[in-house]
């Protein structure tokens, strides 16, 4: 007797089975280092991010943005281009950059203020960049035929 499964079902194996190939090209070393490129400079964002409980909190939503674009990057080499592959995804987007702002606003000493919409930018290129390296692996894998 055959097992019956759902489509929903193998759409979710096939897309956990493709992320976890875009993820064998991500590093640990590579996320602490974006990090501290990213958030150094600022200095809100340098007293906090000795905290490791952030750290690993930007560690999680770059692994979301770069699984974002690595999911939207099919429409990338179906022939969109990079804009309006991005579009696609704006909301999703959004609430990653909200995610992570909110989580620094959360766990700083009440001083963002000022520094907030500066904060605000340094979150939206973070997650930007991010989407932008999913993207470009999951369009080589695309074309390669590796998914």
């Amino acid at each position: 007797m055959n097992v019956v499964t759902t489509f929903k079902e193998k759409k979710r194996e096939k897309q956990i089975k493709y992320e976890r190939s875009l993820l064998r090209e991500l590093s640990i070393q590579r996320l602490h280092a974006r990090v501290k490129e990213c958030f150094g400079s600022s200095r809100l964002a340098n007293g906090l991010i000795m905290n490791s409980g952030i750290e690993e909190a930007c560690f999680d939503v770059a692994i979301e943005a770069y699984l974002l674009g690595g999911r939207f990057s099919r429409f990338g080499y179906y022939g969109e281009s990079q804009e309006m592959a991005r579009e696609r995804c704006n909301q999703e987007e959004r609430h990653l950059i909200a995610t992570l702002y909110n989580f620094f606003l959360f766990w700083g000493n009440g001083d963002e203020g000022a520094a907030g919409e500066s904060l605000y930018y340094l979150c939206e290129q973070y997650v930007g960049g991010w989407w932008q390296e999913g993207f470009k692996k999951g369009e080589m894998k695309h074309k390669l035929r590796m998914h």
